[in-house]
């Protein structure tokens, strides 16, 4: 993959731009690739340069890349008060449900929905999907649908207001604790250790949710990339965080590089026809 710069707006013009329709709702949906589905769901504030990278690593690697705008500015790098009022507006919106005791997200159903889609347009045994920061754990409410075959969280950070909180209804948690179960599959989920928005008691309550069905990686925050960061990360998020996007170091033997290669091979392995 050409080397793009990471500081500057991404045109992401390699990328088809589809207007797709699910459930009554239109969503402005970039597709790339080809091979089994892969839904990439962007964290706060949106679709970025490291975003867009990390979906074009996807692409490479043999799948088609369906990067649905859920919020912000696509390929913008927002500055400081942009990206608060973005912030504001999804904790507010009837799709997300940041506060604990509300369970999933509304936009769920509409992102099942585009799993449907994607593995009937891509074929082979099902889809992967990763989620990260605000749509963290958005690929584990998807298990629901039974296309999905590979969920990835990376730093799930809902609901904002409890450490420890899970972003689903009891009854869909456990329905997709059977499902892992009967059909011998597993969640993929990272973090960095002194992660604030998705701390260590998450991790233990997705565990005794998921027991060993849940994979869970907690990377040093040494491996966290700390120049050159986007408005949003230098002054709000304030600490390491995001694994495989803006604070991803992109270097051989980084361990941020070994997960994005981890996060790859189980795409491989769980999507191969």
């Amino acid at each position: 993959m050409p080397s793009r710069s990471q500081t500057q707006p991404d045109p992401l013009e390699d990328f088809v731009v589809r207007q797709i329709v699910l459930d009554g709702s239109r969503k402005r949906v970039y597709v790339a690739g080809s091979g089994p589905a892969v839904i990439v769901m962007a964290e706060m504030p949106g679709i970025s340069p490291q975003v867009a990278r990390f979906s074009r690593w996807v692409r490479d690697a043999g799948f088609t890349v369906y990067l649905p705008s859920l919020f912000g500015r696509d390929g913008a790098i927002p500055d400081l008060d942009e990206s608060k009022a973005v912030f504001q507006r999804a904790c507010v919106s009837a799709e997300f449900r940041a506060f604990a005791g509300k369970g999933s997200s509304p936009v769920t159903q509409w992102l099942r929905a585009l799993a449907r889609l994607a593995h009937g347009e891509c074929g082979g045994p099902g889809i992967g999907a990763i989620g990260m920061c605000f749509t963290g754990n958005f690929a584990l409410t998807m298990m629901l649908e039974p296309a999905m075959l590979a969920p990835v969280l990376s730093q799930p950070s809902l609901p904002l207001d409890d450490p420890a909180g899970i972003e689903m209804a009891p009854e869909e948690l456990s329905a997709v604790r059977q499902r892992l179960e009967r059909d011998d599959l597993s969640v993929l989920a990272y973090r960095f250790e002194g992660d604030r928005f998705c701390q260590a008691q998450r991790f233990a309550a997705y565990a005794q949710a998921l027991g060993d069905r849940f994979v869970a990686r907690v990377l040093p925050d040494s491996a966290a990339k700390r120049d050159e960061l986007p408005p949003f990360f230098e002054h709000l998020v304030a600490g390491p965080h995001s694994v495989v996007t803006a604070h991803l170091i992109d270097e051989a033997g980084q361990p941020t590089i070994a997960a994005r290669d981890e996060i790859l091979a189980f795409f491989a392995r769980r999507l191969a026809g």
